[in-house]
């Protein structure tokens, strides 16, 4: 089996080193992963600009590639150009933080595992509860067999999961739950502080969420010690909303005659310069 392995912490990132160490066990690895951090970039593409790709090396052997772009990126160059056939798996992780609840939604971890699924391949993204002293190698293990069995099941469907990892699940004999994302909102705020010359900065801060104590999401499960799945899929259309509205009459009223509405347009001063639609000007602040 070709297995590509990606993350958004970076080539040099632990945990995408004991992921690729236990993925070894079920096929041929290839690792291509961001040159540095891509935390919270969630399904950014890089197209403005080149994509650079260097080969990485531990010791005399190739380690992998690292790419100068997002998880993402990752995935469309590795998929397209470096890997030797299409991979039969895309594992993405493991993550140094969990992606659970609404974060799913920023994570890069999470959209490079969603860019495997775009091509068709199943594809598990990994996350293990952050601490500065990991055991990355016992949660690297808990991931492998997790996706052995996914890979074998016959569930139709979009074939894309999460997996996230508590640290309360590296002892014992840990159990999993297979739950829906929670989609609760963070309370989050931004600390103003003032650097020393005195210009004004902000810092995002914020608690998650108190999770439900009936265990029925990703963040009550997690918050009880148990390893969580979560089978996610990237077709974010709402259903019930689509059949509701598609029953109903849409008009764009006067619009559509095609008639050119004279006293619609905005005259220009002399000299001066169009401003983009809802935009604004910057003005110099007196001190």
């Amino acid at each position: 089996m070709l297995i590509l392995l990606t993350n958004d912490d970076g080539i040099y990132a632990p945990g995408l080193a004991a992921m690729k160490q236990a993925l070894i066990e079920l096929g041929e690895v290839y690792v291509v992963a961001p040159a540095r951090e891509q935390s919270g970039v969630a399904h950014s593409i890089t197209y403005l600009t080149p994509l650079i790709v260097k080969e990485v090396y531990a010791g005399k052997e190739l380690w992998g590639w690292a790419v100068e772009g997002s998880p993402a990126d990752c995935v469309k160059i590795a998929v397209s150009e470096i890997c030797p056939r299409r991979p039969d798996l895309v594992v993405s992780g493991i993550n140094s933080g969990l992606n659970a609840g609404i974060n799913v939604l920023y994570s890069g971890t999470v959209a490079a595992a969603i860019e495997g699924a775009f091509f068709g391949i199943p594809s598990v993204a990994v996350s293990l509860q952050y601490d500065e002293h990991a055991d990355f190698a016992r949660a690297a293990q808990i991931a492998k067999l997790i996706i052995r069995q996914l890979l074998t099941m016959d569930i139709g469907g979009s074939r894309l999961f999460n997996v996230n990892i508590p640290t309360a699940a590296l002892t014992g004999r840990p159990s999993v739950r297979v739950v829906p994302m929670d989609v609760s909102q963070y309370r989050e705020q931004y600390e103003r502080r003032v650097d020393p010359y005195g210009r004004p900065y902000y810092w995002l801060v914020g608690t998650p969420p108190i999770p439900p104590q009936d265990g029925q999401t990703d963040l009550s499960a997690l918050a009880q010690g148990h390893v969580t799945i979560t089978p996610l899929h990237y077709n974010m259309t709402e259903r019930e909303t689509l059949l509701r509205l598609s029953q109903m009459a849409f008009t764009l009223g006067e619009m559509a005659d095609g008639v050119n509405h004279e006293g619609d347009r905005q005259e220009l001063p002399p000299g001066s310069a169009p401003v983009a639609p809802n935009s604004f000007r910057l003005t110099r602040q007196a001190r």
